[in-house]
């Protein structure tokens, strides 16, 4: 890190650490409320979510196109950080807050889209190709740190603090990153030491198409195929929260919160002393399919002993078990995916299967658990049962995505592409 680069290091740094340690304090809180719901009325509020979702992606579309995005910047988390503070106000004097509690789990899960996203997008802005190659690692070490200590003041001081006081927390830190933006945005590295801000920025722009992504999934077996892994991802993920929410319903609000925020903590910690390894070796050793295989195969094991032994314990060393795959092994290899696709494809068919196809997947996944639970009477050893045979279907998927990926890097020497060797291996 040179010396002039410093200042906008650190303050990156702590924006990012502070953004992730906001999310990670109103994590909790959010999924502590869920268990006083039943399964229909998260169903409802996860089908609602994926349309907000995709409103919200796309008017952030829109607004880039049309304003600064070192503008779009703090007025984003400025909005949010008026938002808790609403929220904060408004569960204070409302004595049957029911409502508002359900508009804030909808409003956590649309900050969780934008947070990192926005920031990287930012940083992206801030620093040159360069500058991010040396800086960003550094930057990242930030994040990481938010994610651990974050979860860690709702699991301390849940008790005692109550969820209002953490919303009014969070939103006091949000309130901290906004003059981190300003002064990244007024004296940026990039701009201090004389770098060509605009180095690389020969990217492809915003298709005038918005269906064109759409289009390029479909299109594309492979880009398909991910879609498909994802989907059963998510489906699974769905299986798991919600067995999770109805496990936890005996507990007090505060309890719940406690818990969730040490899941979190353990999960952060765990990935952190993973991640930075654990993939590329699965890769290099099993390969591509048995590495996507893992968590999945895990997963089955895990609902099958659930199945046998209905504890909280158990589901809660299977939801830990799910995210730490997940964060170290499942999302770094879906990223590697990508690799194999062109810039074009990836530039309009990532965001969509990020969010659209994911958040879509939440929704089927929600609507049928609440299909099956309230409205079939399954308990949970028909639930676990079948979220086994899920992960069991997920397992096989992943493996024949990585064999069409091992196919495709053996065979672009020759010049096939990645859409010819999943043709020939359906």
């Amino acid at each position: 890190m040179k010396p002039a680069e410093q200042r906008s290091a650190y303050a990156a740094f702590a924006m990012v650490f502070l953004l992730m340690a906001v999310y990670f304090v109103l994590r909790p809180v959010r999924d502590a409320m869920a268990s006083d719901w039943s399964d229909t009325e998260v169903s409802l509020l996860w089908n609602i979510q994926f349309f907000i979702s995709s409103g919200i992606v796309m008017l952030y579309c829109w607004c880039i196109s049309r304003i600064s995005f070192k503008q779009v910047v703090p007025m984003v988390y400025g909005l949010f950080a008026l938002s808790f503070l609403m929220f904060y106000l408004i569960t204070q004097t409302m004595s049957d807050p029911i409502l508002v509690e359900k508009a804030f789990y909808l409003w956590v899960t649309a900050f969780s889209l934008l947070n990192l996203s926005v920031f990287w997008s930012f940083m992206s802005e801030t620093f040159s190709k360069n500058q991010g190659k040396r800086l960003f690692p550094f930057i990242g070490a930030g994040a990481s740190a938010g994610a651990i200590i974050g979860p860690a003041i709702p699991t301390i001081f849940a008790g005692t603090l109550g969820a209002a006081n953490l919303m009014l927390l969070s939103a006091m830190g949000l309130l901290m990153v906004i003059p981190l933006v300003l002064y990244l945005s007024r004296t940026g590295s990039a701009r201090q030491t004389g770098a060509i801000i605009n180095e690389g920025r020969d990217q492809p722009g915003m298709t005038d198409s918005w269906w064109s992504g759409f289009t390029a999934v479909l299109n594309n077996r492979y880009l398909l195929l991910i879609a498909v892994f994802i989907v059963l991802y998510v489906l699974l993920n769905g299986f798991v929260y919600f067995q999770q929410k109805n496990l936890l319903a005996d507990f007090s609000r505060a309890d719940r919160t406690r818990i969730l925020g040490g899941i979190d903590w353990l999960v952060n910690v765990l990935t952190f002393v993973f991640a930075f390894a654990l993939t590329g070796r699965m890769v290099r050793r099993l390969g591509m399919g048995l590495t996507l295989a893992s968590v999945p195969l895990l997963m089955c094991l895990g609902l099958l002993i659930l199945a046998i032994a209905p504890a909280v314990v158990v589901l809660l060393a299977i939801q830990v078990t799910r995210r730490v795959g997940n964060y170290a092994i499942t999302r770094p290899g879906r990223e590697m995916l990508f690799t194999q696709v062109t810039q074009d494809e990836r530039y309009k068919a990532k965001p969509v299967i990020d969010v659209v196809v994911y958040r879509g997947g939440d929704a089927v996944s929600a609507s049928l658990f609440a299909l099956l639970t309230d409205g079939l009477g399954l308990g949970l050893l028909g639930m676990s049962l079948i979220g086994s045979m899920l992960a069991a279907i997920w397992a096989g998927a992943g493996i024949y995505l990585g064999r069409c990926f091992e196919h495709q890097q053996t065979n672009q020497a020759n010049g096939y592409t990645v859409k010819a060797v999943a043709d020939q291996q359906a």
